[in-house]
């Protein structure tokens, strides 16, 4: 008979951000024990708060499923002696098989034991079973504590492990599993009974837990909307923030505090970072979307005294906006332009110079790839000096307090201190993208000193000898080179990474030939697998990405153009015809000794039409290349499907007279080469 199984783990509070990936976890390692154990089962969901992890299995079976298998072992020939007697590689067989030899089974020539397994009942393997998932559960840092050796995201307080409304019995270092579980630290019980899972949700919930984060967020959105809109304003709630938020508290509880409006002269971005960053506050803005001098946050707990908690998070934001504004004060007394001089204080990276040695670089770096760009003498006197002033908010008390504003508060500053417009919205964009889903920059100057910044990382850090590897990425090198990626493909610039690299390598110093090549070769295999999980985002299909790849991605913008192009043609049944023809043309032309085509050696009438279809498309592949019309080139290819098989089917490209068959095999060669600059079509996989 099937029951419910639950599993809670109880702890001390454990980080919010681990909270998703801990649930996601639970939920994948309980399935796949399950399936390896032969235990059918239900639904699996995974519940938790700060204080829990807990998992619900529906309609777990009562036993394992029976086993049922046929193990091949070592031929007839091997396993009998000539009279008949099983050999010592019999024995053996049979003996790790766990079967008496007599039962050894002939089959084509093979020796097979077939093993019949009754399952167990599911009450003798859950104890194991429920203290493995425990243990398979990791965390981005875990810890010990006491004496114990277990190591978990926090102390392990307590376990309830309900089959049904059996207890499974089990013992992990310092804790019993049972059926008691905890309510809310200040508003619940310290201990609750437990005997199903209605139960469980039930008492929770009588006990100030909302143990499901979905509800919990649910909730949360609810209250702070709610909450606004009776204040005249609009919150706005970050998503990333809530995630946050939902896995801070067990019982939430909305409230609206408010700050003296003087703080409202501070930049939005002063004012919002703290809130959020430091306090989790959710700003809110008026019918004009400007910010109104309140903010809502969430309390773990319920609406007693809620005045008594609005004013100590008043206070708090107080303190913190009061150091916004005196920093803000205090930093417009020194121009922007000034604190250059400061970078040469601060290190860039060990044995690299210092920041101000980089912005000489970026300086020269990002004016260099605005002339390959061909931009004008004028965008180029606003990319010069944002480059000059990208970093220097880096000394300012403001940044030094709230790192999150670089670039934010060069923004301000330089406005405040009269820069171009330009020049202060390119220092801010030169950041972008900062993270997954990021806005990236817009303005000619904010993409080339945003490539430059993200290459020149890039190539320094890689030139120490930190290339990323597995999960390790301290410098966020992967999250730069896609920010460029995404930069090159948005802006639609054909520029050369090969050639950026190479210059920000001799803006480095280095300028060891051998050094450089392994260099250039490394930064074009990060790259790849960058453009890669683009185009495998956009669904690409594997083989197409593989065939555009193949030809190269020195170029991002028009490697993505290509990919777009085979997106649109490649699944067509005349592309599918072209793709079978010009793999079989490829196939021949590698046995080709000339490149010349000689039409007076032409015999059949299916050499000629073939050889002025190739001169066509040719001049067609050209011109759509030089336009790049990917897709262009592709349906001219798609064309050339009849002539090529008219030809194959007119005439034998092998024969014995070496003049027309090496005359053949250069005109297949140079159709072949139609496509060498949109992809490798002998990489698709033809259905």
């Amino acid at each position: 008979m099937s029951k419910d199984l639950l599993l809670e783990i109880g702890t001390e509070e454990i980080p919010a951000k681990f909270m998703p990936g801990a649930l996601a976890q639970l939920e994948n390692i309980t399935k796949t024990k399950l399936a390896e154990l032969r235990i059918a089962h239900g639904e699996v969901r995974t519940v938790g708060t700060p204080r829990r992890l807990a998992v619900i299995i529906r309609a777990v079976a009562g036993s394992q499923a029976d086993k049922h298998s046929e193990n091949k072992g070592p031929s007839v020939k091997i396993a009998f002696a000539e009279d008949g007697t099983p050999t010592k590689a019999a024995l053996g067989f049979a003996r790790g098989q766990g079967v008496d030899p007599s039962a050894l089974v002939v089959k084509d020539g093979y020796i097979y034991a077939v093993v019949q397994e009754v399952g167990r009942q599911t009450t003798e393997l859950l104890p194991e079973l429920l203290t493995d998932i425990i243990n398979h559960l990791s965390f981005p840092k875990s810890m010990r504590w006491g004496h114990l050796d277990m190591r978990f995201a926090r102390p392990i307080r307590w376990v309830v492990a309900l089959f049904g409304s059996e207890v499974v019995p089990f013992t992990l270092p310092g804790v019993t599993s049972g059926n008691m579980t905890r309510g809310h630290r200040f508003l619940g019980k310290a201990e609750i009974e437990v005997n199903s899972v209605e139960d469980y949700f039930s008492r929770l919930d009588e006990n100030y837990v909302m143990v499901d984060p979905d509800v919990r967020r649910r909730v949360i959105r609810e209250q702070i909307e709610t909450l606004a809109l009776s204040r005249g304003g609009t919150a706005t709630i970050d998503a990333e923030l809530l995630e946050e938020v939902v896995h801070l508290v067990e019982y939430p509880t909305a409230l609206c505090g408010s700050f003296e409006e003087k703080y409202l002269s501070l930049p939005p971005e002063a004012i919002i970072t703290p809130m959020r960053e430091h306090q989790r506050y959710f700003p809110v803005t008026g019918k004009d979307g400007k910010l109104l001098p309140m903010f809502i946050t969430v309390r773990n707990g319920g609406a007693e005294h809620i005045d008594i908690v609005c004013h100590g998070n008043e206070r708090v934001l107080k303190a913190r906006l009061a150091d916004a504004r005196f920093f803000f004060e205090e930093d417009q007394k020194v121009a922007l332009t000034d604190r250059v001089e400061k970078l040469k204080s601060i290190v860039f990276q060990e044995g690299l110079g210092t920041l101000y040695d980089k912005v000489l670089r970026l300086e020269r770096l990002a004016a260099a790839i605005g002339q390959m760009q061909g931009i004008s003498q004028e965008e180029l006197t606003i990319v010069n000096r944002g480059a000059h002033l990208a970093k220097a908010d880096l000394v300012t008390g403001m940044v030094c307090e709230f790192t999150e504003l670089q670039g934010i508060m060069g923004r301000e500053y330089a406005l405040l201190h009269g820069e171009n417009p330009a020049v202060a919205q390119a220092i801010f964009e030169h950041y972008l993208p900062r993270f997954a889903g990021d806005m990236l920059p817009q303005t000619t100057a904010g993409r080339l000193i945003s490539i430059a910044d993200k290459m020149d990382n890039i190539v320094a850090t890689f030139s120490r000898g930190l290339i990323p590897t597995g999960s390790q990425d301290p410098y966020a090198l992967r999250r730069q080179a896609l920010g460029i990626v995404h930069i090159l493909i948005e802006a639609k610039y054909p520029v050369s990474l090969t050639a950026i690299a190479a210059q920000a390598m001799d803006l480095l110093g280095i300028s060891d030939s051998e050094r450089q090549t392994k260099l250039l070769a490394d930064i074009q295999d990060f790259f790849r697998l960058r453009i890669k999980n683009v185009l495998t985002d956009e669904a690409l299909k594997y083989d197409m990405i593989d065939a555009v790849l193949a030809v190269g991605v020195d170029d991002i913008y028009d490697t993505w153009l290509r990919a777009k192009a085979m997106a649109v043609e490649g699944g067509t049944i005349a592309m599918q015809k072209a793709v079978q023809a010009l793999i079989r043309v490829g196939n021949l032309a590698k046995n080709a000794s000339s490149e010349t085509i000689d039409p007076g050696l032409f015999t059949a009438e299916a050499e000629h039409a073939l050889y002025k279809a190739y001169i066509d498309a040719r001049a067609a592949v050209a011109k759509h290349e030089a336009e790049k019309n990917y897709q262009g080139v592709l349906t001219v290819l798609a064309a050339m499907a009849a002539p090529i098989d008219a030809f194959f089917g007119a005439v034998m490209v092998m024969v014995e007279d070496t003049a027309v068959k090496n005359n053949r095999l250069a005109l297949l060669k140079a159709i072949s080469g139609l496509s060498a600059h949109t992809a490798d079509l002998t990489k698709i996989v033809v259905i």
